[in-house]
This record gives C-alpha cells, structure tokens and sequence, in this order.
C-alpha cells in the first residue's frame, strides 16, 4: 500500500477477489428511507450518508441452533460449523500467493466466533488504515430498514496504526433459521472519526440563566421559523445545503 495522499482520510485494501468495493453511504439509506425523510430532514439525510457502505465478500448465511452456529455459501454442498473459524473458500492459495515468505500460515478467517452467545466476527474481505488521527467507527447501516434478524455491534479501531481485516461483529437476534447476507446489500457502515471526538472530548456545563443576548439571537434564529405556519417545508435543509456549496 501507498502512503496515504494529501487529504485521504481512508484506504481499502482488497485481498479477496472480486469482493465488492466500499462506496460512498446513501443519504436514502438504501433507499429505505421515506421521501419525507429524504426531502426535508437533513439531519437523518446527513447521518445516513456519512461514511462508507462496506458489502460482503460472497453470499451466504448463518444459522444458530441450540448454541451451536453453522454457515453454507453460494455454491457449497453443505453447512459447516463455526465454532473453530472459517476461512472464506479457495482464499488460503490466494493469500499464500501474496504473502511473503514466512506470512503464508497468517491468513485472516472470513468467520470468527464471537465472545457472546450467538455472535460472530465477519471480515469485508479488505485490509483498512486511515490517515494520522483519524480511526474508524464501525457499526451497522445508519437508518436502514433492515429486516433480517441481526444487529450490528458498534466498534471504534485505531486504523492509524492498527492495520489488519476490516470486519463488524453481529449478533444473530433469532435462532433456527437461516439469516441471509447478499454482496448487493451493505453488511456494515464505516465512518471516520478523529481521535479527539471520542477520548473524554472536555465539555462545559452552563446554566440558562447565563445565556447572553447573541446566544438568545442564535436560539430566536433557530426556533422562530418553525412557529411560522406558513414556513417553507425543510428549510433547515435548504440553509444547511446552501452553507455547504458556500464552503471551500
């Protein structure tokens, strides 16, 4: 990998083939998201569109039965335990023929079993490191309607220095049936963040009483015009749209 270039905050490294790349989040959070939504709340719009889409490396699912979790993929004959790990198929010829010497044993596992009862670790199939000072916030698709029983366990990685598999952890919600992942749909979202964001960021704490006159003008500015019955509808999107094409 290349030195990251001037304002490159992330850089994806593929090492399974064909693995769908990272794109850009949706501010229509897949399309899931209702026109109102989309339209008029920029600060949904906003979330849902911060970060990278990260999509699995090959269709498959998982099925948790009496403790014990299985998996099978497009394509396999079978369902296979999880418990020792899975490597993802045909990957341990790949990744041996890329490592240097001595590296070939290394190869990272596409499952790993997780550290609480019907959990599981699944690797995107990339290697990630950000920029200095930036890490990666990694959790599930902001506000997407997702209706398979699963939730996504949110992690922040030093990605700086730490540079390995990019992977979420989940937590299958149901058992004794088969929770499908398909390569069209996300698995998980990525955001960076700046390291100061989340180590005991300091805060003030302040009384009403001591808000001046230009604060009372901000909270005037901000809350005024939804007591206009004949607002524009989303303005608060207009305004902050506006800002941002204003911005360098």
């Amino acid at each position: 990998m290349t030195d990251l270039a001037e304002r490159t905050v992330c850089q994806f490294c593929r090492f399974i083939p064909g693995a769908p790349e990272p794109k850009r989040a949706d501010r229509s959070a897949v399309g899931t998201m209702s026109v109102a939504a989309y339209r008029y709340c920029e600060a949904v719009t906003t979330a849902s569109g911060f970060g990278f889409y990260i999509h699995p490396p090959i269709n498959f699912a998982l099925i948790l039965e009496d403790d014990i979790m299985r998996w099978t993929y497009e394509g396999a004959k079978r369902s296979y335990p999880v418990q020792e790990g899975a490597r993802f198929p045909g990957f341990g010829e790949v990744f041996a023929s890329i490592a240097p010497a001595g590296l070939e044993g290394l190869v990272p596992p596409f499952l790993s079993p997780g550290s609480l009862p019907g959990s599981v670790q699944i690797w995107s199939g990339y290697f990630v490191r950000t920029a200095p000072g930036w890490s990666l916030l990694s959790r599930g698709v902001a506000n997407y309607q997702n209706t398979q029983p699963y939730r996504n366990l949110e992690g922040i990685v030093e990605t700086e220095t730490w540079f390995g598999p990019l992977f979420t952890n989940i937590r299958l919600t149901r058992t004794d049936i088969a929770v499908q992942f398909h390569k069209r749909r996300p698995l998980f979202q990525v955001q960076p963040v700046r390291r100061e964001c989340y180590q005991e960021p300091p805060f003030e704490m302040l009384e009403a009483a001591s808000l001046d006159s230009d604060d009372w003008a901000r909270f005037a500015a901000t809350i005024s015009p939804n007591a206009d019955s004949n607002r524009r509808l989303g303005h608060y999107a207009v305004a902050t749209r506006k800002r941002r094409r204003s911005q360098p």
